[in-house]
């Protein structure tokens, strides 16, 4: 569409080998809990809509088979007919997306009651088997985004869900210590939530993780992860990079001067550390389209690197994140430190107020952001909007703090999370108070340190650490003689504001 905006003369052939020339992939899952109360809401386009707006001929069901660099044609297959032929271009933009990975090491994923959540009749095909046999128990084989977002939408459907993934964290982009929250919420929403074993082996009742431990389950939907789908590219002898998508430049052209390419197949910048990565993410993919669109009709655009920024629902928990992790961070060397806040997405006297976790990370001795992450409220993602403009920018913590928000009672606190985290990280930055993350905690207390808890008594009644003292921040200028002078003193609080006061 953005190549027949700027050409209206052109001639344009869209090849698409599903039944679907556009479809809303992202909302797949939410069909299963009729959030999407049609499977054919999550059709945006079809065929004549296409021709009779735009003047382009979709062809749906034609499967590219190969591309003739040499005659600078493609062979195509029509399979509804059989029939085959070659279609002539002058350019050519390939968009095959990724595929679903599924390892041939698992038994049984021939099974009829093994899934995937890749196209509309992906879904539509589940959704028939789940209400069809009603079946209560099913597995979902990894904890990525559309893994966290089926056992949401099939948990609310009612469904006894189990989510199954090798490593020991779901979401892998988010960091360890934020993702603790996630895992709580899956759990109290009667999500099963099974880390560091994977999948063996799938019957038709139960399927066997290479622990040992059965599951049961009538359906087992595969959300491992995609890989991206580079048949042709590799067969027509394009570049591939090395993270196994297809290399591009900044106008996403690639080693053919006439053939382009976007979307999930492709490998991309990383804008802050400057390594190529794979983004299967919708922002970038229709950014990329857009940019190939404007380069073969002469319009440059260099495009310097993406961020990653995401956001994933899981219950009532928003969380969101954009540029770099810890383990990226510490990857691409830099020697990094963060700021983490608990603010409220409003004004605490207003009803409905809830915490916003937000975790900035920047680099030592310059403050430059270098990622951010935040767990919470709908109000959370917000926040990491106005973190990934900044750090496309080059931003540091100090603009973080002069970041002029937007402030309502309702909406706000008149110092933003995001001025929050500024001022903390330029506390540290200068070394105005130093900070125990919480990773550290539990070897604190099994070394026995001194851990002051400032909390009211009655907070510290409810719970609180191993051997911690508790000295009221209310009191704690009457009663400093109290406090030790001969060893580190740690201070701890709920969210820190009160240990730093």
């Amino acid at each position: 569409s953005r190549l027949r905006r700027l050409d209206e003369a052109a001639h344009i052939v869209l090849f698409e080998k599903g039944p679907y020339v556009s479809f809303s992939n992202c909302s797949l899952p939410y069909y299963l809990n009729r959030l999407v109360p049609e499977s054919g809401s999550l059709v945006l386009m079809n065929p004549e809509r296409f021709r009779k707006q735009y003047n382009i001929d979709a062809r749906t069901e034609q499967e590219v088979t190969a591309i003739n660099r040499q005659r600078r044609t493609v062979s195509v297959r029509n399979l509804r007919t059989g029939e085959t032929y070659e279609e002539p271009y002058e350019k050519l933009v390939l968009a095959p997306g990724g595929t679903p990975v599924l390892p041939r090491s698992i038994g049984g994923l021939d099974s009829p009651n093994v899934f995937t959540l890749h196209t509309v009749p992906d879904v539509v095909k589940l959704d028939a088997w789940l209400r069809g046999r009603k079946v209560r128990r099913v597995v979902i084989a990894g904890g990525g985004f559309i893994g966290c977002e089926a056992a949401e939408c099939l948990r609310e459907a009612g469904f006894d869900v189990t989510i199954i993934e090798a490593a020991d964290q779901i979401l892998a982009p988010y960091d360890f210590d934020l993702v603790q929250m996630l895992h709580k919420e899956l759990l109290d929403h009667g999500v099963q939530l099974i880390l560091q074993d994977g999948v063996q082996a799938i019957t038709e009742t139960e399927v066997l993780l290479q622990s040992g431990r059965k599951v049961p389950a009538e359906a087992v939907i595969m959300a491992i992860g995609v890989k991206p789908d580079t048949r042709l590219a590799q067969a027509a002898g394009l570049i591939i990079g090395t993270t196994g998508g297809i290399k591009v430049d900044g106008n996403f052209r690639t080693n053919d001067p006439d053939i382009y390419a976007a979307g999930d197949a492709i490998e991309v910048l990383n804008r802050l550390n400057h390594r190529p990565m794979r983004l299967a993410l919708a922002w970038p993919a229709q950014m990329e389209a857009r940019a190939a669109a404007d380069a073969i009709c002469g319009i440059s655009h260099e495009r310097k690197g993406f961020l990653g920024s995401s956001v994933v629902k899981v219950f009532g928990l928003y969380a969101a994140r954009t540029g770099l992790n810890e383990k990226e961070a510490a990857a691409a060397g830099f020697d990094w430190d963060y700021a983490y806040v608990i603010p409220l997405d409003k004004v605490g006297v207003l009803l409905g107020a809830r915490p916003i976790h937000l975790k900035v990370l920047f680099e030592k001795g310059t403050g430059r952001l270098l990622g951010a992450q935040s767990v919470g409220a709908e109000g959370a993602v917000r926040r990491i909007h106005v973190l990934a403009a900044l750090l496309g920018m080059n931003g540091t913590l100090s603009d973080l703090r002069d970041a002029e928000l937007c402030y309502a009672p309702v909406t706000a606190t008149a110092k933003d999370a995001v001025n929050m985290a500024g001022l903390v990280g330029l506390n540290l930055l200068y070394g105005r108070f130093r900070q125990v993350h919480l990773t550290e905690v539990r070897r604190l207390v099994e070394e026995k340190a001194c851990l002051l808890d400032v909390r009211e008594e009655g907070e510290y009644a409810a719970g609180h650490l191993l051997g911690a003292v508790n000295l009221p921040l209310s009191q704690l200028r009457q009663r400093m003689g109290e406090v030790p002078k001969d060893r580190p003193v740690y201070l701890h609080c709920r969210s820190s504001q009160r240990s730093y006061n």
